[in-house]
Parts: C-alpha cells; structure tokens; sequence
C-alpha cells in the first residue's frame, strides 16, 4: 500500500467560461467541476490508476472537510484524515479562452499545536500498513516549518520509503531527513540554491548536490524535455515524445505517483524514470488533473527514450 499525505488540502473549483470576461460586471460561469484539491490528492489518484492500494491523510475541518472527503470516497480512494475546528479551503481556476488558467487559492484556515500534535501522534498508525509515504505540497498557516523532517524520520524508523515534493523551507527541512527521493523542479532548485538555472549542465550539477546529502534518488522534472535522475548507477534522462498537450496541471504529481508505485514494485531506477515519465505524459494528455487514459499510457512506455548523461 501507499500512503500520499496533503496536509493544506482543499475544495478545488473549475470555472469554465464563455464569452468576453468583463471585470467588475457580473459574469455566469458555463459550467463548473468540482474536485478534492491538492497535490497529495492527485498522486493518490494516479496511484490507484497505476493498480496500486492507496490511502490518503492530511488535515480537514468544517462542511468543506466532509465534501472533500464524500468526493474522494466517490473517486474510490480510501481516506483518514486528521479532523480540525477550522474550515477546509476552497480554491477556484477560472478557465477561458483569453487568459487561459487564473488562479485564486484560499489561504485555509490555522491549524492549533494542538491538532498538528494530534495529527503527529496519529501518523504512525496511518502509514502502518504502507510500504511507500509520498508527502507532497504547503502547510497550513500555524504548522511548523520542520514538519515534513519529522514525519519523515519517523517513517524511515518504521521501514518506510518516502518521496518528498515541496519547497522553499519546507523542502529544507525535508532534504535534512534524507527521504527516498525528492522531486523538486527547476524553480525550487533555483529557490533551494539560491541561483539561476542556465542550462541542464547546472540542473546537473546542484541534483548532485542534493543526492551527496544522502538521498538515493533526486528526480528534477524538465517539463515537455521529461525528467532527470540521480542515482547511485548514474545520471539518466528519460525524454517522452511528441504529443498533443491538453492539460500539464498534475503533471509533477502523476510523476510521483508513478514513481510511488514504482517503488512499491521494486523495480529498476531507469524502469522507474520510463513509467514515470509516460505517466506524467499521459496526464497531460488528459483534460482531468490526475487522470490518465491507461491504454495510451502503455503505449507511451515504449516511446519513452532513456538516456545516460
């Protein structure tokens, strides 16, 4: 089993839009979709599109935290949950023509020391019967900043494989603990370091940086170029091929998803990066977040082209 945590997760909100957008006019909303948000969320999803048992926890509160639940138990995905006094954000994505994708994301509300006391006395429970704990995005507003280097720890003294993708402190404080992997992007490499990416050779160079602080597996996505792996048998890069992009949103957590499942199964580093780069190709080839057309996907595997650098 795997366990995928979302500890800032929400009520996401699609806003399709017809027509010109008018600001300070009232505008109708075409058609909306709603969803249980959050990056844990969407690597729980595509766990389970992998074959693989998933259960998924983090905090939730308020009428908002039992729809965000009653949607997961829709999508099939099994739930335990730390229950707050606060109420579960709501984010909206207004989608049109124009402008494309705009964003609002709710702050959420403020977790007690209390209920993160609660939460870290409840997660080795939770995690028991997993072999593999994905920890994925933010906090809430009020949660320590060493948090994820605590859970990690503690799922590392219990035998557990854990991939780690967040940033800024948070992934500081992540990297300290010595997950299984980490998966950060170009921009949280820049954040990370402090520096400019000029060109692969400098992605290179600091994903070395992290894998010398003892991690088995630094994993960089590259966007439409794939992804790069550090590792103890070397440096690859997996490209996927040419496809008709519909939907990137998720594509970084298909890709942990995969590699969650990957782990799980124990297999090869390069047999790892090939299924997780399909994955995430498929997933931008679906217009749904954290979805995948499973037929395209092994079709995808094949094409999938692993370089050594």
């Amino acid at each position: 089993m795997i366990t995928t945590v979302t500890l800032n997760a929400s009520i996401d909100k699609a806003y399709y839009m017809e027509g010109t957008i008018e600001n300070g006019t009232v505008m109708r909303v075409a058609s909306c979709r709603n969803s249980a948000g959050g990056k844990g969320l969407n690597v729980a999803r595509i766990v389970r599109l992998c074959g693989s048992e998933v259960k998924t926890t983090g905090f939730v509160g308020g009428f908002n935290g039992n729809y965000l639940k009653s949607l997961l138990d829709k999508d099939g995905v099994p739930n335990d949950f730390c229950q707050v006094a606060g109420e579960t954000r709501s984010c909206i994505n207004i989608l049109d023509k124009k402008y494309g994708s705009t964003e609002y994301l709710e702050p959420g509300c403020e977790i007690k020391p209390e209920e993160e006391k609660q939460f870290m006395e409840m997660f080795p429970d939770i995690i028991r019967e997993s072999s593999v704990v994905t920890i994925s995005g933010s906090v809430p507003k009020g949660v320590r900043q060493d948090i994820y280097g605590r859970m990690i720890a503690i799922a590392k003294e219990m035998g557990k494989q854990v991939i780690l993708d967040t940033s800024g402190e948070l992934l500081k404080s992540g990297i300290r603990s010595c997950p299984t992997m980490v998966k950060p992007n170009q921009d949280e490499i820049e954040m990370l370091f402090g520096i400019k990416i000029k060109g692969i050779e400098d992605v290179i160079t600091y994903a070395r940086r992290i894998y010398e602080t003892g991690i088995p597996y630094v994993v960089i996505s590259l966007g439409g170029d794939g992804a790069l792996l550090v590792c103890e048998e070397g440096i690859f890069q997996g490209r996927p091929p040419k496809v008709e992009v519909v939907n990137t949103v998720g594509c970084g957590d298909s890709m942990v998803g995969a590699f969650a499942v990957a782990l799980e199964r124990k297999d090869a580093p390069t047999e790892a990066l090939k299924y997780a780069v399909a994955v995430a190709t498929a997933n931008a080839m679906s217009p749904n977040t954290g979805a995948f057309d499973t037929d395209k996907c092994k079709k995808l595997i094949d094409a999938v082209k692993i370089e050594k650098l």
